[in-house]
């Protein structure tokens, strides 16, 4: 196998604007879904809001600095819609463009190429208020948005990501009720949101090409079950490939949204499964959806395995008692950055980026001023190690983004997980670039050929920022 990974490959890390801006009520923003949603009590840990974060919109020079010091290639961040647009159509926040053009302005003279995501998870409660992505308008609300967007960060951001993980804000936020808008709809419902989210994905790559100054690449970031073979035989493979892409009503799911987006259909098995459930299709519906992409983003963390029953068909073959688990009870399984991207690849046929991997751990600063977490750059190795083997397989993967650049709120975990290589004290802000941090300088410098050294980490080294 080869030692490093393909010349040209895309060492980055992610962030996303409400888990690390702070500054909710700074510079004229307007309310987002999730300022509500953590105002109500039981919703978030703790009682944990985003309104401050890790202040990256006062602190972002500083956190740059430290990206440059870790070698990036590429930072991913999103835009906060409610920031740019505080109604979410209309009136355009000149103070809050002015950020994003700073922001974009600092990564690129730290040499670090931008990745920009337009919708992580932030609705602009304003439109909420009008139904949301119940409201079929939504699709043009957020064409309108990427155009202010496009008008001003394009001349010098070319990578473009639509939506993040449509499967979690649809799902979680409208029919699990754990995230926000956080309220039951019946399923039907919720497919049409799902729906509507999807025309608002192909209508922002229309603008996208229309519009932007430079040439860019376009794509999305899904997230999906990813469930791997127990064996490499032919069977087992086909078993593990048929579940990883077989529809249920948890919305955690590749085809549904996937083949959408890459065929222009829904599948058959979901269109079976949903029934009177499915949304109306509009005539020329698919067609908006399905607007040639550049690549396929996809999130992944986690997965399972199975293997092939007597009748062919996928059979679950649950982990060991005790197997490896992160602070959040994710299962620890490498093989599924291997089988993940390798199917999504062989099914779409798409250049593959990794935009988002990582774990949540338990870190703290210890005594010696150091953040020491083995456990993460085991992870990530181990991770890494396997997706080189899809690269190997056959798989065109361009990239790897790790989640996360830094601690940050997780959501309705508020901010008792920590994902992030830069440690934040939440009380006081002070920066600490953690051993995972060093480590995966030196994985960017070596191409990945240090995943092969012998040793998990590195020598213990102090960088703090204020």
């Amino acid at each position: 196998m080869q030692s490093t990974f393909p010349t040209g490959f895309v060492w980055g890390a992610a962030a996303a604007s409400y888990q690390i801006e702070g500054a909710t009520t700074q510079g004229g923003r307007g309310e987002s879904i999730w300022d509500v949603f953590c105002r109500v009590s039981g919703n978030v840990v703790h009682g944990h809001t985003g309104d401050v974060a890790c202040d990256h919109y006062n602190r972002y020079k500083g956190d740059v600095a430290i990206m440059k010091t870790m070698g990036l290639d590429a930072y991913r961040f999103s835009i906060a819609w409610p920031r740019v647009m505080p109604d979410g159509v209309g009136a355009v926040n000149a103070a809050g463009l002015d950020f994003y053009d700073a922001l974009v302005d600092e990564i690129l003279a730290a040499g670090i190429t931008p990745w920009a995501t337009l919708f992580h998870w932030d609705f602009p409660q304003a439109l909420f208020n009008r139904g949301g992505w119940l409201n079929r308008d939504s699709q043009h609300w957020f064409a309108d948005y990427t155009k202010v967007i496009m008008d001003r960060l394009s001349d010098r951001v070319t990578n473009w990501m639509t939506v993040n993980e449509p499967q979690i804000y649809i799902g979680l936020g409208h029919y699990d009720v754990k995230h926000a808008p956080g309220i039951k709809y019946p399923f039907s419902q919720a497919l049409l949101a799902g729906h509507h989210t999807l025309l608002a994905h192909g209508r922002s790559v229309q603008v996208i090409r229309a519009n932007a100054k430079k040439p860019a690449t376009i794509g999305w970031a899904p997230i999906g079950k990813v469930e791997c073979p127990l064996t490499e035989s032919a069977a087992d493979i086909e078993a593990a490939r048929a579940s990883s892409f077989g529809c249920d009503k948890n919305f955690f799911n590749n085809s549904w949204f996937g083949d959408a987006v890459i065929f222009g259909k829904y599948p058959e098995q979901g269109l079976e499964l949903y029934g009177a459930d499915v949304p109306k299709v509009q005539p020329g519906d698919m067609e908006v959806i399905s607007q040639k992409v550049d690549f396929y983003g996809c999130n992944i963390y986690s997965g399972g395995r199975v293997k092939a029953g007597p009748d062919g068909k996928p059979q679950n073959v649950w982990l060991e008692p005790g197997h490896a688990r992160n602070a959040l009870s994710w299962a620890v399984y490498p093989p599924c950055l291997r089988w993940g991207p390798r199917f999504l690849y062989e099914r779409y046929k798409l250049p593959v980026m990794i935009t988002e991997n990582g774990m949540t751990n338990l870190d703290w600063v210890h005594s010696d001023g150091a953040v020491h977490d083995p456990q993460r750059i085991d992870f990530t190795r181990r991770y890494l190690i396997e997706l080189r083997k899809a690269i190997t397989d056959g798989a065109d993967i361009r990239g790897y983004f790790h989640w996360s650049l830094m601690d940050n709120f997780e959501w309705a975990e508020g901010y008792k997980d920590r994902f992030g290589m830069i440690h934040v004290d939440y009380e006081t802000q002070k920066r600490t670039l953690k051993d995972s941090g060093h480590w995966y300088a030196e994985v960017i410098a070596s191409n990945g050929a240090i995943l092969d050294s012998s040793h998990a980490g590195l020598e213990p080294k102090l960088y703090v920022y204020a």
